[in-house]
């Protein structure tokens, strides 16, 4: 299964949770699903969605990967969008229990867009019995 998510912004974060767990076979009742981005300038990561979380999340990419001066920026000017996604990787496994996601209490499967806004795509795949 596929769903796109729309992004507003050059480096943002989006709640994408429910849309995986839509995904997920109501007779599942033990395997795992993983959530794939199809994309060299975005990630996936299991965090806590909160706001002014999201925020710092954001912040603290911007920190660690500066926007210019980097090799390929030479090509597209987008290098700084490459890297932030190479830190964080373009899926997520999850498993699931008895036709839903079991994630923690507080986590939340988040889309990084580190090259927005844009049309992004993800895949969800599930295995088990």
């Amino acid at each position: 299964m596929e769903f796109t998510v729309d992004t507003d912004a050059r480096l943002t974060t989006v709640d994408v949770t429910d849309r995986i767990a839509d995904a997920v076979p109501d007779d599942l009742e033990a395997g795992t699903a993983t959530a794939f981005a199809k994309h060299t300038t975005t990630g996936l990561i299991v965090q806590e969605n909160e706001p002014r979380l999201r925020e710092d999340i954001e912040g603290f990419l911007a920190d660690l990967v500066p926007d210019g001066g980097h090799a390929h920026d030479q090509l597209d000017g987008n290098a700084d969008s490459h890297l932030r996604a190479t830190l964080l990787g373009p899926d997520v496994t999850i498993p699931v229990e008895d036709g839903e996601l079991a994630l923690g209490t507080w986590q939340s499967v988040l889309l990084v867009e580190c090259d927005g806004p844009r049309t992004r795509t993800v895949t969800v795949t599930t295995v088990g019995e």
